[in-house]
């Protein structure tokens, strides 16, 4: 299948205006939270009984695989999400005891994945939620690269491969339900809300009980913020959590990185945007004289 002339030049001419601009080639642009009022989870390690009812919901209400019986959240073991499963439960000895941490994407306030993502497969809600599209996914992966917390899993084992990826149960919030490993949490250790009363309630529960807790909120500032906030009482490295990430959106990084990297490094992308496109559209012309 021939590539289109016109749509390949876009592609070289994209390549051309990030280089001189600065900007991320294509990307879709994010949302500030400025101007909405993103959606959130708010976990307390505290109150997590380990019992993995976040998982088996998440997996039913997504059509997943649950996690098998003998699979369950062991200290020692590092469960990890994946393309069956898009959220995990994990055992931690820590200086104050045993304590489980539920991980899965963490809805940046500010993507990266968002910001690399060349055909807006990756895309930010309104409400807070980081959605992938899969009529505009052209499987190139930058969304798995430039994540720092490791969160979109391909599906290389299928024919028609998808992303998987927590995105905050969008389609149920949009109906008016909980997401799905909210509702099911019988210890509720996991509350959905807006984030700004999240992060209110989460200062408000350090307060009340300061022997409880550890006076960090994780997730308030890491990569710029996060839809998914944490409560601990030990320090979040004793959870496994990375507390290198940096304070300021990874997107920001984009124009110095365009500036510093040679150019046959941002023409690739721009190549493969082109051929999707190209691709695309042939199809559509295809289905249509059909």
């Amino acid at each position: 299948m021939g590539v289109d002339r016109r749509f390949f030049l876009k592609a070289l001419g994209l390549t051309g205006a990030a280089i001189g601009t600065g900007k991320p080639l294509g990307a879709s642009p994010v949302v500030s939270e400025d101007e909405t009022e993103f959606h959130g989870i708010l976990f307390d390690s505290t109150w997590c009984a380990g019992c993995q009812g976040c998982e088996i919901a998440c997996a039913e209400a997504h059509g997943l695989e649950g996690p098998a019986l003998e699979d369950v959240p062991e200290v020692g073991k590092k469960r990890k999400a994946n393309e069956y499963r898009r959220t995990v439960v994990n055992a931690h000895e820590t200086s104050a005891g045993e304590f489980f941490v539920k991980t899965q994407c963490m809805q940046c306030a500010q993507p990266a994945c968002v910001s690399a993502c060349l055909t807006k497969a990756m895309y930010k809600q309104k409400d807070g939620s980081v959605i992938w599209r899969e009529e505009k996914c052209m499987g190139c992966r930058y969304c798995m690269i430039s994540c720092p917390f490791d969160a979109p899993k391909f599906e290389y084992h299928s024919t028609n491969p998808k992303i998987q990826k927590c995105d905050m149960c969008y389609d149920r919030v949009k109906e008016g339900l909980l997401p799905a490993c909210v509702e099911n949490c019988p210890a509720e250790a996991v509350k959905f809300g807006s984030r700004r009363e999240l992060i209110a309630e989460a200062r408000q529960r350090i307060a009340d009980f300061p022997g409880m807790y550890h006076d960090v909120i994780y997730g308030e500032h890491e990569a710029g913020g996060t839809g998914w906030l944490y409560l601990s009482s030990v320090p979040f490295e004793e959870l496994g959590f990375n507390t290198k990430v940096q304070k300021k959106p990874y997107p920001e990084l984009t124009k110095g990185f365009l500036y510093s990297v040679p150019s046959v490094f941002v023409l690739a992308p721009a190549v493969l945007l082109g051929i999707h496109s190209a691709t695309k559209n042939k199809s559509n012309q295809d289905n249509e004289n059909e």
